[in-house]
């Protein structure tokens, strides 16, 4: 593994997000003096907080699961994270609302989730989801510690007896037909494939590999925590400031300093030059370069990256609530192949939408007013790359989204609207991500592992990333991951919890 050349005493965090947080508090850990530079009022970056009239709205990931990957940097600071944090688990994690009428809940429990498959598809799938269950264990066994947990510098890290057994295992074939060779039906099908689009992927053309994400939320379980998801970035930035890491909030960076090849810190908007011996950035990946660094920093690979599709967002805060929702519902429409397809090649809006509605006021009715609850309706769309002309757009796709729940069965969701929150892929670009992706680039087979861009710049030695850009890749899981591998690009070490 490289790591940072030179002293590597004070570190400058630039992002408070979740892999800024996770890197600061497993440098702090390790003896290091962290500041962390944060143009928000607060923690959290992506995973940020809207108050409204009384309603607490989640601006960011709503699925939280691997809690033991959240508890490591308060392992490394040696916390627990449950002294910090309350995690509700879902059950169901979500629920899957198809077009003929029918439903079927993910249960937290694979024995429950078996009696729930034998009870809506059949024996044989029941049958098919067990032996579905082992395959999805055996892939994470593999993949977690030896292409995730871990920075990876060249393609040959990868060559050995686990690769091997990742190719015995089928995981280098497509997902779509891998998960069809365990159960039959579409529903089910659908159910266990469609966390490709996190990936930035179709489920007919990403690999089987990728279904270690559905192992991590339909196996291993989906949490909440209590106050919102936003309550994850307070309680790791209040425990990181416990053990002396200083927080600069509303403080924007404006470039980062770099003379003789080196990082010497950062400098901010206002003039202020915050030294440092390395700079750990949070920000996008390819917007920091493009606005933090000097020009021709950027790696090549950068130019032509692919990027996952986007998603428009309507936060909602209502006085209508629905029998047949859960935490989280899964509401897919009639197509499916054509919906990738038009997302991800067409660069057009689904013509046939297949949604996620989150309701977390079922889990946590504290996050809204008496008798009210919050709504979050997301809808897969082209990234930036697309030709959707978001400023025209915007009111006619946000009233196409209610309608479109309303005729799923939500009678009255308009109505019940008292304020809302709409967020396009124009909204996301604003905000800093490249292409409008809060996904950010594609798990392309040559946009992972060590083809994705390391956590440390090749050319400028003590400059260390992290982020859903970086290696291991997008999700909260693996940002977690990423800011522990930042830290051990410093460190030389298995950083935090992993060196016990």
């Amino acid at each position: 593994m490289r790591t940072v050349s030179g002293p590597g005493d004070t570190v400058v965090v630039v992002g408070a997000g979740l892999g800024g947080l996770s890197a600061a508090m497993h440098l702090a850990g390790a003896g290091r003096r962290v500041t962390v530079v944060e143009r928000e009022a607060g923690p959290g970056g992506r995973c940020g907080l809207i108050h409204d009239h009384g309603y607490r709205f989640d601006t960011g990931p709503t699925v939280l699961t691997m809690p033991d990957l959240l508890a490591q940097p308060f392992a490394a600071l040696g916390e627990e994270l449950t002294d910090w944090l309350t995690l509700h688990r879902l059950d169901p994690a979500y629920r899957a609302r198809f077009t003929d009428g029918s439903s079927i809940d993910v249960r937290a429990d694979v024995d429950e989730m078996t009696d729930e498959i034998a009870r809506t598809c059949g024996g044989k799938d029941a049958d098919g989801y067990r032996r579905y269950v082992e395959f999805l264990r055996e892939l994470y066994r593999i993949e977690m510690p030896h292409f995730i947990d871990r920075n990876l510098d060249s393609p040959l890290q990868m060559v050995g007896l686990p690769l091997a057994r990742l190719v015995r295992m089928g995981g280098f074939n497509r997902l779509g037909r891998k998960v069809a060779q365990y159960v039959d039906d579409p529903r089910l099908q659908r159910l266990f494939s469609f966390q490709a689009m996190y990936a930035g992927l179709a489920p007919a053309q990403a690999l089987a590999i990728y279904a270690v994400i559905t192992y991590m939320d339909c196996v291993q379980g989906v949490y909440f925590p209590e106050g919102g998801m936003h309550a994850v970035p307070r309680a790791m930035a209040a425990a990181a400031a416990t053990h002396g890491v200083e927080f600069r909030y509303r403080t924007t960076v404006a470039k980062v300093d770099v003379a003789g090849g080196r990082a010497c810190g950062v400098v901010t908007t206002d003039g202020e030059r915050i030294p440092a011996d390395v700079v750990v950035v949070n920000a996008d990946l390819p917007v920091a370069y493009e606005e933090l660094l000097p020009p021709g920093s950027a790696p090549r690979r950068l130019r032509s990256l692919r990027y996952s599709p986007s998603a428009v967002v309507l936060h909602a805060g209502s006085s209508a609530s629905f029998p047949q929702a859960t935490h989280h519902t899964i509401d897919f429409g009639t197509a499916w192949d054509s919906t990738f397809d038009e997302i991800i090649d067409q660069g057009r809006v689904m013509s046939d939408p297949s949604f996620l509605l989150t309701t977390p006021t079922l889990t946590d009715p504290s996050l809204a007013p008496a008798d009210r609850h919050t709504h979050y309706a997301l809808f897969p769309a082209p990234n930036l790359g697309g030709g959707v002309d978001w400023s025209a757009q915007r009111q006619p796709y946000r009233d196409h989204m209610v309608e479109t729940i309303e005729k799923r069965g939500y009678t009255g969701f308009g109505a019940g609207i008292e304020t809302e929150h709409l967020v396009t892929p124009a909204d996301w670009r604003a905000s800093g991500l490249a292409k409008g992706a809060p996904f950010a680039a594609a798990h392309t087979f040559r946009q992972t592992g060590p083809f994705r861009a390391p956590t440390l710049d090749r050319r400028i030695g003590n400059l260390v990333f992290c982020g859903s850009n970086t290696q291991p890749g997008v999700g909260v899981p693996m940002v977690l991951v990423s800011g522990r591998l930042a830290a051990e690009r410093i460190t030389g070490t298995l950083a935090g919890s992993r060196a016990r």
